[in-house]
């Protein structure tokens, strides 16, 4: 409505007034039928207003707490808001707003609010005058019923009402289901007021999550509510204000009767004084169909003088005006929430554009990064293969390293990325965890040895080979651990324990004494790892899970990082996890790093439904703890690939099976993680705390001992003592020696080179132990299995071999140097590789009959991608194959196939659009991420080649 709507409105006002002054002063029946009039449109009036402000403020409602989560508005800014709005109602005594909650949401709802439900029939038994005689701990909860209707927002004026439950009061219940059934105001009969104890009543009204047609069903308008919203009327205070300078007290009677029942009338207001005068009786319309009211005005005494009638014009003046202005806040009100309300939209379409922008973004830079950079180590890559000096090795290592540094500071911003948008997802695979830990150690083991600090995994035996989980993100956490522990440890020790969590809570005791008597790996002194748990949700006080332990089905894991460094200052360790947090500036120059680790680490942990924690003593060290659940190996489906992980774990431990060793150290903590690598390997071991408890063992043993581990510490004490001990062997069983084996930690090792007396150099194996390098050094020492024992990347590359060797393969890249890189890592291989640069031309090659025996395809390509290449190769396929098949064409044709389907391998730098899920539907077999490396390959070519030779696929 514009303001000339509301100066014409007001001059017609003023029309009427000078109509009814005139009939004023001839007739008293005038005056009270004029009377009635004005107090009909003024009620009327009202009763529109509210219904306008009922409406601006179930848009501020639904906008502002229902479509936010968690919600934009709580009782304080409802307050504010209504108090500070209050002109605009100034007929209301204060609003309210009550949301529907369901039964099977009320428990839920009361630990949100931190309150319970209260009944309204409690609160009516005693009502409230003064603010502090309100407790609202002192109502009853309100009974069990359907649903709900509990206040959540209320104005200061009438706050004793937060928490009643509307729905459990004799006045209210009725009311607010004619509400919401209606769509429209609905008033409640007349009752005294809870604070005031005045006549009043609630018009209420229905707030639904949608808009609803006019001919919405009852039952589609309650499927739809979201709440009720209710402004208190004192209809004392209404009717006096109305009734203003408009009839003297002394000459007009004026009464207003609820006649819903007609034969219980309840008078709203006057009193019930009799005269002499003509009673005259009219109904009065508050916008209720439901309910009825009427107005009854009778004489009091003589009809009043004309002055009086002029003073009576003057103050319906003053109303009219009043209610002019108040028609113009609210309709400029409204306007105001509107433009509001589409300003948010406008807010919230361009965050959500951003946010698509953004995730494009990274989609595009790291193809764009990515992809030079799988040019830049694989050139790297093949130019190691070629004959270089020490010196050009070393610069080509730095290079390469430095350019896996860039990849892996990208895949942590990706995954940022992807964890704030909710895209992040888990592989559910299976999995050697040991072999999982080994590879962390790999990692780790060259910087570790370099500052000589002690590196260790322990896993206990109750923990199963292999799991069913994401194996990448498992060991992601734990590089981000680890990776921490070694920046900031300069002496002492980094261990990693993996326990069942019900094996932790048995062992608390003993893990507690541990930390009494300081027994640690390499002695220092380490912060207590229990407190590190503490905080954890399946934790109660008594120390117990409130979860089910681990069970054929599940296994819960806990896994601790403990390090004796520096420790994190204690202002900054409640922002450790908060992304891009770094404890102070120097932290970044001196050590580098993004800051975004333990964040993202939390985040997958959370994705695993475990939790993380850690304890941090300033100058003593931390310990990291999370844990994580996985599914054990027992169905069928895996029972295969299980069996193929656990040969591969066990074909080592068959050359040492029955062999026997002494271990020699005087830690317990170090000698037991020496004893599990060994155990891994199916040898017997004993320990024993120095050398010459070690001659006594082997004195009185009457069994074999083919080994003897000393730690470099022992050894290293007394170089007397130990050429002692080497003669003394010698005598002990001239025959067959064991092998001697120094367990070195630092690449300093001073006792690597001692001799006794022109025996043999014991030999060295340097820290942190891994089942594959502890084996391939006994291999060569002990002479048994394959001496030549090569790393992991050099039995991919001869198995690879083997796999590759006369296989035609065709690469498809819009790249050179990528063609190039590709083409030579798999020629390096002994395969046939043809290149295009294109998915068209891919389409010819790959046209049966043809001799490929596999394609490895990019998938961010001009003109035709990766994605649809393959579906048109996959329909070509498959029109011939159902062509063979139905005789229509004859298998000689087609190099006597009668099913074609090559397999086709994703090859792209694009990590986010790129999933597994969007290459398998449209008809890819694999996916290998740029840069691939020697494993990469081998694990998808293994898939679908056989090591025979001149086999076709």
């Amino acid at each position: 409505m514009s303001l000339f709507h509301v100066i014409g409105f007001g001059w017609n006002l003023v029309l009427i007034l000078c109509y009814w002054f005139v009939s004023l002063v001839f007739s008293m029946n005038g005056e009270v039928m004029t009377t009635k009039s004005l107090l009909g449109d003024g009620e009327q009036i009202m009763m529109k207003l509210l219904e306008v402000i009922a409406e601006a403020m179930s848009i501020l409602i639904s906008t502002f707490h229902h479509s936010r989560n968690p919600s934009a508005i709580d009782q304080c800014t409802f307050a504010r808001y209504t108090e500070r709005t209050a002109f605009e109602r100034p007929l209301t005594s204060g609003v309210a707003y009550a949301v529907r909650v369901l039964h099977s949401e009320r428990k839920e709802f009361e630990k949100q609010h931190g309150w319970s439900i209260k009944r309204m029939d409690t609160l009516e038994q005693t009502p409230v005058h003064k603010d502090n005689e309100y407790d609202r701990d002192g109502l009853e909860p309100s009974p069990v019923q359907v649903e709900y209707a509990p206040v959540i927002f209320a104005q200061d004026t009438i706050a004793h009402v937060i928490s009643v439950d509307m729905l459990s009061g004799k006045e209210d219940r009725e009311n607010v289901l004619r509400a919401r059934e209606s769509g429209k105001g609905v008033l409640t009969a007349p009752f005294k007021l809870l604070k005031t104890n005045r006549l009043g009543v609630i018009k209420t009204f229905a707030v639904y999550k949608t808009d609803l047609p006019s001919n919405a069903t009852p039952n589609e308008r309650i499927q739809a509510t979201d709440g009720y919203l209710g402004g208190v009327l004192d209809i004392e205070s209404l009717v006096e204000k109305l009734l203003q300078q408009l009839a003297s007290k002394q000459t007009i009677l004026v009464n207003v009767y609820d006649t819903t029942n007609i034969s219980h009338p309840i008078s709203m207001y006057g009193s019930n004084v009799s005269s002499d005068g003509v009673e005259h009786v009219s109904s009065l319309n508050f916008g209720d169909p439901f309910r009825r009211h009427e107005m009854r005005c009778r004489f009091k005494q003589k009809p009043p003088w004309p002055w009086l009638a002029i003073t009576t014009s003057t103050g319906i003046l003053i109303i009219a005006l009043l209610i002019g202005q108040i028609f113009d806040a609210t309709i400029n009100r409204i306007a105001i929430v509107e433009e509001d309300c589409r300003k948010m939209m406008m807010l919230k379409k361009h965050a959500e554009d951003a946010d698509v922008a953004k995730s494009q973004f990274l989609a595009t830079v790291s193809h764009e990064i990515r992809t030079p950079m799988n040019g830049v180590l694989g050139m790297l890559h093949m130019l190691m293969d070629t004959n270089l000096d020490v010196t050009q090795q070393d610069y080509v290592s730095t290079a390469q390293a430095s350019g896996k540094a860039l990849v892996s500071l990208i895949n942590e911003v990706l995954d940022q990325a992807k964890i704030e948008s909710g895209k992040l997802e888990l592989e559910a695979v299976c999995f050697d965890v040991r072999a999982t830990l080994d590879e962390v150690l790999s990692l780790f083991s060259g910087k570790s040895q370099e500052k000589g600090v002690e590196l260790a995994v322990y896993i206990s035996d109750k923990v199963p080979n292999v799991l069913i989980g994401d194996p990448g993100r498992f060991r992601q956490i734990i590089t981000n651990l680890v990776g921490n522990s070694i920046k900031f440890t300069e002496k002492g020790h980094i261990f990693v324990t993996v326990h069942l969590v019900e094996e932790v809570i048995e062992s608390d005791e003993e893990i507690k004494i541990e930390s009494l008597l300081k027994s640690t790996l390499s002695g220092l002194p380490v912060a207590d790892k229990r407190q590190s748990w503490r905080s954890f949700v399946c934790f109660n006080q008594e120390g117990s899970t409130s979860f089910p332990s681990s069970s054929l089905d599940q296994i819960n894991l806990m896994v601790s990082v403990e390090d004796t460094g520096v420790g994190i200052p204690l202002d900054a360790q409640s922002r450790i996890f908060t992304p891009f947090m770094q404890v102070g500036p120097s932290i970044a120059r001196i050590h580098g790093g993004t800051g975004i680790g333990l964040s993202i680490s939390k985040c997958l942990v959370q994705l695993m439904k475990g939790e993380i924690g850690f304890v941090s003593l300033p100058k003593i060290g931390s310990t990291f703890t999370f844990t994580a659940i996985f599914t054990n190996v027992c169905n069928n489906w895996n029972e295969k690939k299980s069996q193929q992980i656990s040969n591969q774990s066990n074909s080592v431990s068959l050359d040492f099976h029955g062999m026997r060793a002494v271990i020699v150290d005087p830690r317990t903590v170090r000698a037991r993680v020496a004893q599990y690598y060994m155990k891994r390997l199916g040898v017997h071991t004993e320990v024993v705390s120095d050398l010459n408890h070690g001659l006594s063992y082997l004195r009185t043993d009457n069994g074999i001992t083919n080994m003897i581990l000393i730690e470099q510490e022992v050894w290293d004490t007394d170089l007397g003592k130990s050429s002692l001990f080497v003669k003394n062997l010698r005598k002990i069983n001239a025959s067959v020696s064991p092998k001697l084996f120094i367990l070195a930690n630092s690449i300093n090792s001073s006792g690597a080179g001692v001799s006794a007396n022109g025996f043999p150099t014991p030999f060295v194996i340097m820290k942190p132990l891994r089942a594959s390098m502890l084996a391939a050094s006994l291999q060569r020492a002990m002479g048994v299995g394959n001496k030549g024992n090569s790393t992991n990347g050099e039995l991919s590359g001869l198995s690879l071999s083997k796999l590759l060797q006369g296989r035609k393969i065709l690469i498809v890249d819009d790249n050179n140097v990528n063609l190039r890189v590709a083409a030579a890592a798999l020629k390096k291989y002994g395969a046939d590789v043809v290149c295009t640069d294109s998915g068209k031309k891919a389409l010819t090659f790959l046209q049966p009959p043809h001799q490929f025996d596999a394609c490895f395809m990019d998938i961010q390509m001009p003109e035709m991608d990766g994605f649809e290449a393959t579906k048109r190769i996959r329909e070509m396929e498959s029109n011939i194959n159902s062509c063979i098949q139905l005789g229509q064409l004859g298998p000689e044709a087609y190099g006597n196939v009668s099913s074609w389907k090559v397999p086709i391998l994703a090859m792209t730098a694009d990590v986010i659009q790129a999933t597994n899920e969007e290459c398998q539907k449209c008809g890819m077999d694999g996916y290998v991420s740029k840069p691939f490396e020697a494993e990469q390959l081998y694990q998808e070519v293994s898939r679908f080649f056989h090591i025979k030779p001149n086999q076709n696929t």
